[in-house]
This record gives C-alpha cells, sequence and structure tokens, in this order.
C-alpha cells in the first residue's frame, strides 16, 4: 500500500489543474492572471469578475462536487453490493430525478428552482418506494434492493416517456432531452446553496463511514459477527447516497457512466477497498466530469454539448480495457 500512497496527492494534484483550466476555458475566456488579480480584487467591479465570480466558479465547484458525488456513490454501490457493476442508478434515484424535472417542466415550471424541487423530491421518493418494496417482499438482501430499484426505474422511465409524447415539441420536450443529458450551463452561484449542502455533508459522512462499507462487503453474517447491524448500515449508506445524487440531479440533469467508470479506475489504480480508495473514487469522479465538462464547451464551435454524450465516450475506452484485463473475476472481489 506503500507504494500506491502517492496516488491520493497525484489524482488530488490532477483535479486542481483540471479545475484550473475549466475555470478558464468558456465562450468568456480568462488567464489564469486575470483570475489571481480578481481574487485579489484588482479587476473588482469589471466584466472578468462577475463572469468568474457567477457563472465560472459555480460551475467548476458544482463539476467538483457532482463528479466526487457520482464517484463516491458508485464506489459505495459496487462495495455494499459486491457487484462491479452497480452505479447510482442501482435504487432508481437518477431515472426518478429525471421523471420528477419532467413533470415540472410539462406542469409548466416557472423557474429552475422549480424544476429542481421537482426533480430532487422525486429522487427521494424513488428511495422510499425501494426501501418498502424491499421490506414488503421480507428479504433483506442484496438482490432485493437491485430488483426492487429496477422496477421503481423501469416505472419513472416509463412516465418519463410518456411525458415526453405529452409534452410540447418545440419548449418543454426539447428541455426535457436536454435534462436527461446532463449539463453544467445552468449552474449559477444562486443555484449552489442549499443543495451543494445536500452533496457535501453526505459525501463527507459516507467517507467517514467507508470502514463500514468494506465490513457490510464481506457478507451479512460476517458483518454482524463483527458488531455491524447489516440493515441499518445499508439503509443509511443507500440513503445517504440516493440523498446526494438526487441534489446532483436535480442541480445537473442526468449524468451517464461517472459512477461506473470512476471506481473500477480507482481499483484498478489502488488495488484495495478501504477509505483510500473511496476518497480516490471521489477524486477520479471529479477529475472526469470536469474533463467532460471542458471538452462539452470546446468541441461543438459556440454551442455546448450535454455531458452524458462525452462521459458515455470517455467510459468507452475504460470498460473495453476492464473487458480485456479481467482475468479470473479479480476485480469483482471486494478486498
Amino acid at each position: 500500500m506503500r507504494k500506491r500512497s502517492y496516488l491520493l496527492p497525484l489524482v488530488g494534484g490532477v483535479l486542481v489543474l483540471t479545475a484550473l483550466c475549466s475555470a478558464c476555458i468558456g465562450s468568456y475566456p480568462l488567464s489564469l492572471g486575470q483570475i489571481v488579480d480578481i481574487l485579489t480584487g484588482e479587476l473588482r467591479g469589471t466584466m472578468d469578475e462577475k463572469v468568474f465570480l457567477s457563472l465560472r466558479l459555480p460551475r467548476v465547484l458544482m463539476g467538483v462536487l457532482s463528479g466526487g458525488a457520482l464517484g463516491l456513490a458508485g464506489g459505495i454501490y459496487q462495495t455494499i453490493f459486491r457487484n462491479s457493476l452497480a452505479s447510482p442508478d442501482l435504487t432508481g434515484v437518477a431515472s426518478g430525478a429525471s421523471f420528477g424535472a419532467a413533470v415540472a417542466i410539462v406542469l409548466g415550471a416557472g423557474s429552475g428552482w422549480q424544476i429542481m424541487f421537482g426533480s430532487f423530491a422525486m429522487g427521494v421518493v424513488s428511495l422510499l418506494v425501494v426501501l418498502v418494496l424491499v421490506y414488503l417482499s421480507g428479504l433483506e438482501k442484496m438482490g432485493s434492493y437491485i430488483l426492487s430499484g429496477i422496477i421503481v426505474s423501469s416505472l419513472a422511465d416509463a412516465g418519463l416517456m410518456m411525458l415526453k409524447f405529452m409534452a410540447d415539441p418545440e419548449r418543454e420536450l426539447a428541455a426535457i432531452e436536454f435534462w436527461t443529458m446532463g449539463s453544467l450551463g445552468t449552474v449559477t452561484g444562486e443555484k449552489l446553496f442549499p443543495q451543494v449542502l445536500f452533496v457535501a455533508l453526505p459525501m463527507v459522512v459516507l467517507l467517514c463511514c467507508s470502514r463500514q462499507a468494506v465490513m457490510l462487503s464481506l457478507g451479512t453474517e460476517h458483518a454482524r459477527s463483527l458488531g455491524l447491524a447489516p440493515g441499518l448500515w445499508r439503509m443509511v449508506f443507500l440513503g445517504l447516497s440516493t440523498l446526494m445524487i438526487a441534489a446532483v440531479v436535480s442541480i445537473t440533469g442526468v449524468i451517464a457512466f461517472v459512477g461506473l467508470i470512476a471506481p473500477h479506475i480507482a481499483f484498478m489504480l489502488y488495488r484495495r477497498r478501504n477509505t483510500g480508495y473511496f476518497v480516490l473514487c471521489t477524486l477520479l469522479g471529479s477529475v472526469i466530469l470536469l474533463i467532460a465538462d471542458i471538452l462539452a464547451r470546446s468541441l461543438y464551435g459556440g454551442a455546448e454539448l450535454p455531458l452524458s454524450i462525452l462521459t458515455v465516450l470517455l467510459s468507452v475506452p475504460v470498460l473495453i480495457a476492464l473487458l480485456c484485463g479481467r482475468k479470473g473475476g479479480a476485480h469483482g472481489s471486494v478486498l
């Protein structure tokens, strides 16, 4: 493990550099010198300061938090479910949040706050439905959570398709489609709070409780023998992860695959699941999302591409490398 102790500061440095690049790049470019002058107050009251403080800085901060939340949630899910294909979509929260946003749009939501509230509320409702289904099944096993998540996701997707069919093609349909592909383009300073608290606070708690997540991965009986209450802790991890992801989706829309590939990259680099692994999942998720956001602003002239297009494209080489390099199911092992 000492040989890999350099990974966290290295990836942290990459994240800082990526964040700086993201702060500079856009339709109104800024140089590092200008950013320094803004932070020192030498450009107070200028257009440069307004662009940086009102648009660029909130966008970078939300990119770091959103990517970190998706990466950490993916690492938590893959660990406690002992399934290398688990991702934040597993509990149906992403589909539920998308459905909530679509409902708000079709009902004529007049502000971004109303769309965010609809998305967040439906994401939380999705988790509650999953937990009720697990309770009614009488089987608090991993498979019950996965199957319940699939049921909720399917219902939410069906509702989303119905809303797309009913939506006004010129206004509502375009807004729904763009929402379901994700973007940081609408993030401003006003939108960061209080939603950012629902991302940052669960993230801190999950990182502090990473040891319990590893204990859960050993199996229900083993975890219980170590003094852990598996059912309670599983609900804690699912609840906090869902709260975090619902808050992210309510601001950015659905961003695909970050929660799937960040944990895979972290495990390939770190080779062990512990607190360092979960921190690495968080850092890598932020780096991946910021890189995708930089490309989204740079590849198509003056237009901005939806984030999920880029995150899916970035994920393909990782998944191919994982497929080609998988031997004896080693990657699927928890420890």
